[in-house]
């Protein structure tokens, strides 16, 4: 069982930063891969980023590619989303979530076996 708990969200003027954290519980926190996704209202929850078990791979969707930065530390449970020159479109809840399946990379939510309750991101224009 793995739980997680994000943090970091709030609100940014458009163009700021803002970094995001996940903490998870369990002692199987490094075995698995660790995927941020995002919801914004109205919309479908959408794959942000993933980053492999041990830190060596990353994925990004195109929208964030170049201004989000994933990254974890497994000594500390914890994973990061480093968002910088926030848009307008980027406002929503984002949600970490847990995959241990060999399709990390794909960035599936079907394939991901532990969320977070999420932690919303507002931006100002």
């Amino acid at each position: 069982q793995v739980q997680l708990v994000e943090s970091g969200g709030g609100l940014v003027q458009a163009g700021g930063s803002l970094r995001l954290s996940c903490a998870a519980s369990g002692r199987t926190f490094s075995t698995y891969a660790m995927g941020w996704f995002r919801q914004a209202p109205g919309k479908e929850r959408e794959f942000v980023a993933v980053i492999r078990w041990n830190g060596g791979s990353t994925v990004y969707a195109d929208s964030v590619k170049g201004r989000f930065t994933i990254a974890r530390d497994n000594a500390k449970n914890t994973v990061y989303l480093q968002m910088n020159s926030l848009k307008p479109e980027d406002p929503a809840v984002y949600y970490c979530a847990a995959d241990r399946g060999s399709s990390w990379y794909k960035g599936l939510q079907t394939t991901y076996e532990y969320w977070g309750q999420g932690t919303q991101v507002t931006v100002s224009s």
